[in-house]
């Protein structure tokens, strides 16, 4: 098939409805666009830069717990929360009543991609690894009762407060196994002379289409992208992620998906993906870049500090996966007393690495404020 010529799917009449049933995607294609081809490349070469540079970053799992969580603040307010980075940093007994649900949202989604990266070392990217990503991103916040980690066994649609009124309806409940193994053996072909990216953003359009879940879909959909990415071996690290260029870009991003659908037009979806793809991949270089320097800088000065030396970048190592603390988190996590936790924190303000931002004396918060506006 190729792409300039493809052809999305057709609208079925149900009761009182129209579904739309998509095209089997796991066939051989043909890649016949000029300007595609180049976008891939330029995409193609900032991502094996991304990945060569991520390998020479050292502890690079330190900072990527930074990343994941940016992914899963952005891919969250996709979808309407209101949770930012700052807020998701903060301890859960810290969090007021109107934000919790936001909170545990991107918690549920850091967990899931967390778990799910760790998971394909034993098991390939799946309809069931999904699964199980499902269900942890579900687990006890508002979808809780949509069925978690289940693909739906009841008809959906997309905007709207009903199907009569709905600005898209997935295909029908009955179609949906066949419509996934289909997806899943479109992931493992050899035999769709595609490369690697162009192949992940038919996988996200189709994901998106087929509408599998109840809930969580898109979040679902945007996560497959990063465990694609590390299960295909283009990225060693899990080091790329897709929601911030996509959230900036929200309108666009709708827009693009509808218009393969209304407009069979794949090729204009591909150019965007693929424009993320490369934007995306030269901003993280960059912010590894600005990290690597901050880290140099707060370990020059932290020689002042003496004997106290070692136990001091032993908290840069802490705050560089959790760039917002207080005294007790600090003394628990390197196993020190509280009174030597608040010296040191003091110590660290001192030096102008941290700030104290409640201005209390009591139940102080600290913030590694350059660190985290590299992230913001």
């Amino acid at each position: 098939m190729r792409i300039s010529q493809f052809k999305s799917g057709k609208y079925i009449q149900r009761i009182q409805y129209k579904s739309f049933e998509p095209t089997l995607i796991n066939q051989s294609w043909n890649l016949d666009n000029p300007e595609l081809t180049l976008l891939l490349s330029r995409a193609d070469q900032k991502l094996g830069e991304l990945n060569a540079f991520s390998q020479l970053v050292p502890d690079i799992d330190f900072f990527i717990k930074m990343h994941v969580l940016k992914e899963g603040t952005k891919s969250s307010r996709i979808e309407g929360t209101q949770t930012n980075i700052d807020d998701a940093l903060m301890a859960k007994n810290l969090i007021t009543p109107d934000k919790k649900d936001d909170w545990q949202e991107v918690q549920n989604y850091v967990r899931a991609m967390n778990e799910s990266v760790l998971e394909l070392s034993k098991l390939p990217l799946s309809n069931r690894l999904l699964k199980k990503a499902h269900s942890i991103l579900l687990k006890g916040v508002r979808g809780k009762h949509k069925q978690p980690g289940k693909f739906r066994t009841s008809q959906n649609w997309i905007g709207g407060s009903n199907l009569n009124d709905a600005k898209f309806i997935p295909p029908h409940q009955v179609g949906i196994l066949d419509y996934m193994s289909d997806l899943e053996k479109f992931i493992h072909s050899d035999n769709t002379n595609l490369p690697p990216l162009i192949k992940i953003g038919i996988m996200h359009y189709q994901f998106e289409t087929i509408h599998p879940f109840l809930d969580g879909n898109g979040r679902i959909g945007r996560l497959m992208i990063t465990l694609y990415l590390v299960n295909s071996g283009l990225l060693t690290k899990p080091t790329l992620y897709l929601s911030d260029f996509f959230e900036k870009n929200r309108e666009l991003y709708y827009d693009n998906l509808t218009n393969v659908r209304t407009k069979n037009d794949l090729n204009q979806w591909l150019k965007f993906f693929l424009e993320g793809v490369r934007i995306t991949a030269l901003n993280s270089i960059e912010t590894f870049k600005e990290i690597i320097e901050l880290r140099a800088l707060s370990e020059a000065k932290i020689i002042s500090l003496g004997k106290k030396q070692m136990l001091a970048k032993k908290l840069l190592e802490y705050l560089y996966s959790q760039p917002i603390t207080d005294m007790q988190s600090t003394a628990k996590a390197l196993e020190i007393s509280i009174p030597t936790a608040a010296r040191l924190l003091n110590d660290m303000v001192k030096l102008e690495i941290l700030n104290e931002i409640t201005g209390f004396k009591r139940n102080r918060i600290f913030t590694f404020e350059k660190y985290l506006n590299l992230f913001r």
